[in-house]
Formats: structure tokens, C-alpha cells, sequence
């Protein structure tokens, strides 16, 4: 019994010594970016009901182009080299609802139908004419749904590794992210997030973005996750993720699918892009999105990841400008 006794105060006083170490290596808070609701400084935008974070650069007279970022929740941080459009478009750049550093909103405004009818608006407040999209991954995906939704109004559309288009692109992909985010190395990277929100200051959702966005940071640079080449890190730069936006899609992703294979009746010219390093939704993955649209191409950017543009900047700038002066020349 002495012994059992000393065995379990051994056992306690360690754990209590891990315990209070694990309190002090967490003790500074993460700094967490106020949005447009809180910081008067940041460019915005009008969307549906809801202020974005975006602007617009470029010649007020030349054709629109919009881009997309990922996520669901991440920002257009990793995609300000698309700045380089501006030669021969006006480009929009904005975090979506609920994401990087625009308003948060509740989970009931924060499906599919809502970013579309954010572009909507955009659209008719900036377009003036068919305007380009422009989406990286789940920004692709959110592409070709308003390809679908309003196919007029899109001149043509570059889709840079979007995740998946169909049901069986959904399972096989949710089969993998679900793995991947259940390692020993994404969970501890989600405790230590924790401890360390305990003190963030900020708005409502600014300890929750912390954690969600450090994890899933965590996952994408995982070492056997592809969205990186080999040998190096994931490290496309970000300013703030929104959890419950990402929450809400993950809840019941299936419900993109119906507006997203939708867009895939688009007929005008779409450019598909591809890390040639991933080979996850890299090049096998966007080959087979390519042969789903009418009028496709897939175009791969040599040591590249899952973010060709932050990765490969000056090779994704020469394959979007490339399409888009082809599409220009052929519709006149």
C-alpha cells in the first residue's frame, strides 16, 4: 500500500509539474488582428448585408478581376502577388464574410448561398461588365459555383488547386483531412493553442480564430501533408482565420455540392491550375477537374504546393496573364 501511495504522489506530482510548466510556457497570449468592425484604418468593401475586408487596385476603365482565397476561413493574404494583374485588370481583392478580417456574422449567414450573393453584389457595385475569378481552393470551388449561379457574368475563370467538385472528390478528400487532422502532432498543436487563448484580448471570436487557425496551420504544415514540397514548410502567411465560417462548412459540407457541380456546366474558357509538387490535389486531382468543365485547361507550376501563387508567384502570374490575353484575343 506505502508503495502504491508513493507511486501515485510520484504520478501526481509530475503531472502538476507538467501541468504548471505547460501554464508558463503558454502564458503570452497571441496577438489576433481586430476586423473591419473593430479597426476603422482597414479598406472595406460592401458585400450582402456584411463589411468586407478588400480593396481594389488597378486602371478604373479595365475589366474586373476577383479573387478568391481559401478556406473556408482563410484570407487573400498568401495572394497579394496577383497585385501583377493590374497591367491589364482592376483586381478585388477581399476576405470573405466571416474571414481574415472582415465581419464576423452568425452561423445561419454563413453558407454557400451567402458568398455567392456577396459576389453578387460585388459584381453589380465594381463590374461593369463580365468580370475574371480568379479562386485558389476552396476560393476555386466557390468559382465554379457562381459559374453556376450566373454564368453571364463571368468572362472566365482560373481555379488554382480547388479541393474538390463531386461527391466521390468530397469523400476522398474528407478521408485524408480527416486522418491528417487527427495526428499527434495537429492535437498537441490544438492544446497548446488553447492554453495559450486563455488571455487573448479581443473580440468574441478572437480566442476561438486563435486556436482553429493555429490547428489548422498545423495540419497544413504537417511533413506528410503535400500541400508543401518536400524538404520545405508551409508557410504561406495569413492575417486571421475565421473559425465558425470554417465550422459551419465542415458541419455539412455536402451542402456545396449541389451549386458547385452546378458550375461545371460553365461553357466559357476556365484555367486550371496545379502545384507540381502536391499529390494530394495536385496535378492526377486538377487533370480530373479539368475534364469535367467544356472548355478547360490545366496548366502545372513546377516546384510548387498547394499555393502556387505565394510558392511560385512570377510562374502563376505568367500562366494567368498567358490565359487571360488567349481568352481576350478570341473573344474579339
Amino acid at each position: 500500500m506505502q508503495v502504491f501511495m508513493t507511486v501515485l504522489l510520484a504520478i501526481l506530482g509530475i503531472g502538476a509539474l507538467g501541468f504548471t510548466i505547460l501554464l508558463w510556457t503558454t502564458r503570452v497570449p497571441p496577438t489576433v488582428r481586430a476586423t473591419v468592425t473593430d479597426d476603422a484604418a482597414l479598406p472595406k468593401l460592401e458585400g450582402h448585408g456584411v463589411m468586407l475586408h478588400g480593396r481594389i487596385l488597378g486602371n478604373d476603365s479595365a475589366p474586373l478581376a476577383i479573387v478568391l482565397h481559401g478556406g473556408p476561413g482563410g484570407d487573400h493574404c498568401s495572394l497579394l502577388a496577383l497585385e501583377g494583374l493590374t497591367a491589364s485588370h482592376r483586381v478585388l481583392f477581399y476576405d470573405q464574410r466571416g474571414a481574415g478580417l472582415s465581419e464576423r456574422v452568425t452561423d445561419g449567414r454563413l453558407g454557400i448561398e451567402d458568398h455567392i450573393a456577396d459576389l453578387d453584389t460585388l459584381i453589380a457595385t465594381h463590374g461593369g461588365g463580365a468580370v475574371v475569378l480568379i479562386g485558389h481552393s476552396w476560393g476555386a470551388m466557390l468559382a465554379t459555383a457562381y459559374l453556376g449561379h450566373r454564368p453571364e457574368a463571368v468572362a472566365r475563370a482560373v481555379l488554382i488547386e480547388p479541393g474538390f467538385l463531386d461527391a466521390d472528390g468530397l469523400a476522398a478528400f474528407e478521408r485524408r483531412r480527416a486522418a491528417l487532422s487527427r495526428t499527434p502532432r495537429v492535437i498537441w498543436a490544438g492544446l497548446l493553442a488553447g492554453f495559450r487563448a486563455r488571455a487573448i484580448v479581443g473580440d468574441v471570436e478572437a480566442g476561438r480564430d486563435s486556436i482553429v487557425g493555429t490547428v489548422v496551420h498545423a495540419f497544413a504544415n504537417h511533413p506528410v501533408n503535400p500541400y508543401h514540397c518536400a524538404g520545405q514548410p508551409y508557410d504561406a502567411p495569413s492575417w486571421r482565420f475565421g473559425s465558425r465560417v470554417s465550422d459551419t462548412f465542415w458541419r455539412h459540407p455536402f451542402a456545396a455540392l449541389g451549386p458547385i457541380s452546378r458550375g461545371l456546366t460553365y461553357t466559357g474558357p476556365v484555367l486550371i491550375l496545379a502545384g507540381g509538387c502536391n499529390d494530394w490535389t495536385g496535378p492526377s486531382l486538377q487533370t480530373a477537374h479539368a475534364e469535367m468543365f467544356p472548355d478547360a485547361q490545366l496548366v502545372t507550376i513546377p516546384e510548387a504546393g498547394h499555393d502556387t501563387v505565394w510558392d511560385q508567384p512570377k510562374h502563376t502570374l505568367r500562366a494567368i496573364r498567358t490565359f487571360l490575353a488567349a481568352s481576350r484575343f478570341s473573344d474579339e
